[in-house]
């Protein structure tokens, strides 16, 4: 994936080829299969779902805390909150459908034009959304070809019918504007706002920024794709769809708070020497809580949602460990040891205990946890709950996660 300068941010936790990416993966709209699979594994009476209500054609925003949905007549008004800042800022959206005149009273907020019929994702968040919602084809511009997985746009790629405009300074603001999609996303970093953009607005496409990455449970994190319903008028599609995530998830939280046993974890491998780990407000810290696991830093905070740590900091958690999960782009034990002959001393190495989430990796090097596990937290800690307590999901098969020989 591509490099970045950017410190670890709230991501953190992950892998370190994860911590220095911008998010560039697609993800495939998943099969049935996994909805039902996960359904009666996860089946329990012990926990009540939190029950999403929302008016038809409506939807409300019940774990995010970085936006929200106003409707206001027949628009509706998003507000992305950036945390980057000192002091928390706020960007207004109006979604106005489509041939309407501007409603005055909102001339601080970007207008955009409801539904919209054509996307680039300058994240693979993004197409994330969209293919969530069945809009795959929605998609027309990508920021680099390589990381896309989703099968209906990598045959989209194929067919000439997705063009690819760079990311950063790269960017290429004359395609786009030739091209002239209703939307273009891009994702919130710090130092980074819409005057970056102002080329594009100035040519009349609307640019929206999204910064899902910071939220700090897997539900939030994957509750922006209202975000998208909302741009699209799926709305009643969305409560349904992702109520079932939210069902989903929360039944298998049950499963795994309620665990006897709780192994010991160790994350990740270092990067240029520095271990990144996810701090007490990392999604990833509470995925790992909600699969019941001992995590050495649960209760550690720190600045930029990842610990910064060393070999010899992490090394007497892993020498004990039970299991020892994502380790970057390895795709054997014999790859990890070659890193660092020291590995091999870690307990999870030597009984084998080591899950990478590399499995559905594509041809082209995407990563598909990193685009459709972004969206999909429940079969994320299905994965989690049957390596770390398997006889808690005993028909579950790892959907994300392998064991590396």
């Amino acid at each position: 994936m591509p490099q970045s300068s950017l410190s670890p941010g709230r991501a953190g936790g992950a892998p370190p080829f994860f911590l220095i990416c911008r998010g560039l993966a697609l993800i495939g709209l998943l099969l049935a299969s996994p909805w039902l699979s996960l359904a009666q594994v996860a089946a329990t009476k012990t926990v009540i779902p939190k029950t999403v209500t929302a008016t038809r054609g409506r939807t409300t925003v019940d774990f995010a805390k970085g936006f929200t949905i106003n409707y206001v007549g027949k628009c509706k008004l998003v507000t992305i909150l950036s945390p980057f800042e000192q002091k928390t800022t706020a960007t207004r959206y109006l979604l106005v459908p489509r041939g309407m005149a501007r409603p005055a009273g909102y001339a601080d907020a970007t207008l955009i034009e409801i539904p919209i019929r054509s996307l680039v994702g300058l994240s693979s968040m993004h197409v994330a959304l969209a293919d969530f919602l069945g809009a795959a084809d929605l998609v027309v511009g990508l920021g680099d070809f390589k990381y896309a997985s989703a099968l209906r746009v990598r045959q989209r790629i194929t067919e000439g019918k997705i063009f690819e405009v760079g990311q950063g300074k790269e960017l290429n603001n004359e395609l786009l504007i030739a091209q002239h999609p209703d939307l273009v996303m891009s994702t919130g970093w710090p130092g980074e706002n819409l005057t970056r953009f102002q080329t594009l607005a100035a040519g009349g496409v609307p640019v929206m920024m999204n910064s899902e990455w910071v939220e700090t449970t897997p539900l939030a994190r994957a509750e922006w794709v209202k975000i998208m319903a909302a741009l699209l008028n799926k709305e009643d599609l969305v409560n349904h769809k992702f109520g079932q995530v939210v069902s989903d998830y929360q039944r298998l939280a049950a499963l795994g708070h309620k665990a006897t046993k709780r192994p010991k974890v160790v994350v990740g491998l270092p990067f240029k020497d520095v271990w990144y780990v996810p701090d007490t407000d990392s999604y990833l810290a509470q995925f790992l809580r909600d699969a019941g696991t001992t995590y050495a830093w649960d209760k550690t905070k720190a600045p930029q949602g990842s610990l910064a740590l060393s070999f010899e900091t992490v090394a007497p958690i892993a020498l004990t460990a039970d299991c020892w999960l994502q380790t970057g782009a390895a795709n054997s034990r014999a790859e990890i040891v070659a890193q660092d002959a020291r590995y091999a001393a870690f307990a999870p190495f030597k009984s084998g205990r080591v899950y990478n989430n590399n499995r559905r990796t594509n041809a082209q090097g995407s990563n598909d946890y990193w685009e459709s596990g972004a969206v999909r937290p429940d079969l994320v800690l299905a994965d989690m709950i049957k390596i770390l307590h398997p006889e808690l999901l005993p028909t579950w098969r790892l959907y994300y996660y392998r064991q590396l020989k």
